[in-house]
């Protein structure tokens, strides 16, 4: 054996020996930890070291338990934009750098939570403009597991030209939002992956606290059973186009021929309970204020489903991080002609999102009128980031100023119209034209195209042929083109007033 090699084994021998303390994998230099709330500091050690954290004033002495854990929840600070060291003794010693206090959030979802600021609109100008020492990011890498484990990959960035390109674009507008209007640092845990569905997000606690999720775990084992012939029948696929448009490319011809979808099988990101496992499991308990959430699309066909998955991902994270009702806002789907669950499978998800409202500590940011027809990724990432920024910022921080659009809040017959009454419409008003995308059905459930006089802050729905109205609604496609809005220039959110 050569020395070179010896040398190493003897040293990983003795590092494993040793078990040098180590922390939980939010903890780098940069971070951002939470004002105002006890801050856990955790990770591992040799079973029964000593281990001492010490931070700006304050300082906490534990030891490991039996598989090497160790917790100290350091008191409760003020927000300071000073970078001060946090440093974790122990057999040996981490100094963590220029770490500030303020507020963390954490940003999580599919891919237009995933988007990049690079690629929205007005990006390169917000990149050139990004010298915002107070703003930090830590991206945490993708990764499926069976179980919960403690172990994630990612390092707190500071924000610059040269490390915002690549930030959460809807998480970077929503901090720099936050951070501009209260002067406090804040901090965005970035933690999503595209194409993904709820349930994937869940905890397996979570997906076994109501009867009605079986038909997660059935429809998984169904996938699970049919993975081996539909994997064979990708890689044909899949090699077949790869062949197509290497050859396009050398004849250098456009290729937009479709990439064929992989299917759902072991330790793939559909795996229920298989991204909370590896991506929030790990990050818990980290101090937060809250959480940003923009997911949807994958679950827009069973949206029945979603009514009760949302709230339980909703609750269940909170008793994962165990820092009760923690703030929890999300971002109502944006209008996408959508090809698959019918022309308006996104309106009743919306309505599902809508209803996890219903919990305390929530909000919505609605953007019906933020997306692009045909393309399931809309560019515009800074209204919805400003857009959920105004709900955290009047929900959570107290500030003054309107964060919603008008909201449907009940209906009453007049003849043959219908009076709504809605909230949050002060100075309500249609832009570019009438009203558009109200529809009133009688008896026979049956939705025609109405016209709406706008009386204040109600609205008046008529419809010909319809003298016997029973219901309204408003937007309720998935693509409407919407365009009441209230004084703030926040939209009406789509409503029905049915329950068919």
């Amino acid at each position: 054996m050569h020395l070179k090699s010896t040398c190493l084994i003897l040293l990983s021998c003795g590092a494993l020996l040793r078990a040098d303390v180590t922390l939980a994998p939010l903890f780098t230099d940069h971070a951002v930890l939470q004002q105002g709330k006890p801050i856990p500091v955790w990770g591992t050690a040799q079973p029964g070291e000593s281990v001492t954290v010490d931070f700006h004033d304050d300082r906490g002495t534990t030891r490991a338990d039996a598989n090497g854990r160790w917790r100290i929840d350091l008191k409760p600070l003020p927000a300071d934009d000073r970078p001060a060291e946090l440093k974790v003794s122990a057999k040996n010693m981490i100094v963590l750098r220029d770490i500030l206090v303020g507020e963390v959030w954490l940003a999580s979802g599919q891919s237009n939570m995933e988007f990049k600021l690079r690629s929205s609109q007005g990006g390169a100008e917000a990149i050139a403009a990004a010298n915002l020492p107070l703003i930090r990011h830590i991206r945490l890498g993708h990764q499926v597991a069976d179980e919960p484990i403690g172990t994630s990959r990612g390092e707190w960035q500071v924000t610059t030209p040269e490390t915002a390109p690549d930030y959460t674009a809807v998480g970077f507008y929503f901090a720099r939002e936050i951070s501009q209007t209260i002067k406090t640092p804040v901090g965005i845990i970035h933690n999503s992956w595209g194409g993904t569905p709820i349930e994937s997000w869940m905890s397996a606690e979570s997906l076994a606290s109501d009867p009605d999720f079986k038909v997660v775990g059935e429809r998984w084992a169904k996938a699970l059973a049919e993975y081996p012939d539909k994997k064979a029948k990708y890689d044909v696929e899949l090699a077949a186009w790869t062949r197509e448009q290497a050859a396009a490319k050398a004849a250098g011809e456009k290729f937009s021929k479709r990439k064929p979808d992989e299917p759902g099988g072991p330790g793939h990101r559909y795996t229920p309970s298989g991204l909370y496992n590896g991506m929030i499991y790990p990050l818990a308990p980290y101090a937060l204020r809250g959480v940003i959430w923009y997911q949807g699309e994958n679950n827009a066909s069973r949206a029945v489903e979603y009514r009760k998955l949302f709230p339980a991902l909703i609750r269940g994270w909170r008793e994962s991080f165990g820092q009760g009702d923690l703030p929890f806002y999300w971002v109502q789907l944006a209008n996408y002609e959508s090809p698959r669950g019918g022309p308006d499978s996104w309106a009743f998800l919306r309505e599902a999102q809508g209803r996890a409202l219903s919990l305390p500590n929530t909000g919505q940011a609605v953007t019906i009128d933020l997306g692009d027809p045909t393309n399931i990724h809309p560019k515009n990432k800074s209204d919805v980031g400003r857009r959920l920024a105004l709900v955290a910022l009047a929900g959570t921080y107290r500030q003054s100023g309107e964060f919603s659009g008008p909201r449907f809040e009940s209906v009453v017959v007049e003849g043959d119209s219908m009076r709504v009454r809605l909230s949050h419409a002060a100075g309500l008003t249609a832009r570019g034209q009438e009203p558009q995308m109200f529809e009133l059905a009688g008896p026979d459930k049956r939705f025609v195209p109405a016209a709406v006089r706008i009386e204040g802050e109600m609205l008046v729905v008529s419809a010909a042929g319809v003298s016997n109205p029973v219901a309204v609604r408003y937007a309720w496609r998935n693509n409407p083109v919407a365009n009441v809005y209230n004084g703030a220039g926040l939209p009406l959110v789509p409503f029905r007033s049915d329950s068919w």
